[in-house]
């Protein structure tokens, strides 16, 4: 039985630095119950929100102990009962774990698990969940981003960026990004942003206004409110929308460049899709992959024993490249 057999798998017992990220190697594999899969964890994307989580203050807070980890790929090793649409041995991704990712196995519900189609490694398959599902919703369920469109990526080269510059391409809109790096620039322009801007670069904003001759932008996907929020604002045009994807702390703008161009700030928050949004959004990043425009970038790569390294440099890096994955 499954559940005698024994694992390893990051634990943390106290909220806190990324040091109370501990490895442990007698953690008992976990049983699927009704509806529920068993994977065997090949990789695990880091998504900054992991470590907002492990720190304390995000607003949602497990219950101690508790693994970290939504986005595993992997194999399924064994289903629960009543799941019908996966197997045993079915390379699948997770969009969410119930028993947490950063693990050699994880249980998941079967409509948060997806088949992961061959031309993608398992690395790519856990670059998926957080980041594309996030982007789907910051440009369709939110900022309502139609065909013609600009759009402005703040932080186009990092794991949500680079999946809002592949659908927003897919979606028809014209793409504009920003990275920290010459080759986080380089990779947002070869994953679909039209132009690119250092946002480390004086003026940079002056530029992105420049390349929109004036009109400014239809919508904003905004990774760092807490930086950029102001400028956000003074970046739209008419009837514009900025999605707030990421902050990191307060900002102070001013309520008054929202009003001459009756301008929207919305908040987004990946939790709160409702099932059909979720299905909505799987169709669509299926056919994604089975076209071939959805390739996740999967930036540095380190073993599980390396978890609290992988969480101070997701925040700590000084430019985004990709996705931040664990391998097993």
């Amino acid at each position: 039985m499954s559940g005698s057999r024994m694992m390893r798998a990051i634990r943390v017992s106290e909220f806190g630095a990324p040091s109370v990220l501990r490895l442990c190697s007698d953690v008992p594999v976990p049983q699927p119950g009704h509806r529920q899969v068993l994977i065997r964890v090949r990789a695990c994307g880091v998504n900054p929100v992991e470590t907002y989580i492990r720190s304390g203050s995000y607003a949602r807070k497990p219950t101690l102990p508790y693994t970290p980890g939504s986005d595993v790929a992997g194999v399924v090793d064994a289903v629960g009962e009543g799941v019908t649409a996966l197997k045993a041995g079915d390379r699948v991704f997770t969009t969410a774990t119930q028993s947490g990712g950063y693990a050699e196995y994880a249980v998941a519900a079967d409509d948060c698990v997806h088949k992961l189609p061959d031309a993608l490694d398992f690395t790519q398959g856990a670059a998926i969940g957080i980041p594309y599902f996030t982007a789907y919703r910051a440009l369709v369920h939110k900022a309502h981003a139609k065909a013609g469109e600009t759009v402005l990526i703040h932080g186009a080269s990092g794991g949500v960026g680079v999946a809002a510059c592949q659908l927003s391409r897919a979606l028809g809109l014209r793409v504009l990004g920003t990275a920290g790096t010459p080759e986080g620039m380089k990779l947002a322009l070869g994953k679909g942003a039209h132009c690119a801007f250092n946002h480390r670069e004086e003026g940079y904003t002056d530029r992105i206004m420049e390349a929109t001759d004036g009109r400014g932008m239809d919508v904003i996907v905004e990774m760092l409110s807490n930086v950029n929020l102001g400028k956000d604002l003074q970046l739209l045009a008419h009837g514009g929308r900025v999605t707030v994807v990421g902050s990191r702390g307060s900002i102070e703008v001013n309520p008054r460049d929202t009003m001459a161009k009756e301008s929207s700030i919305i908040g987004v928050s990946l939790f709160s899709s409702t099932p059909e949004e979720k299905r909505e959004c799987a169709a669509l990043l299926f056919a994604g992959m089975e076209a071939g425009w959805l390739r996740p970038v999967v930036g540095p790569q380190y073993p599980l024993e390396k978890a609290a390294q992988a969480h101070h440099d997701i925040i700590e890096s000084p430019g985004a490249s990709g996705k931040i994955v664990l391998t097993m």
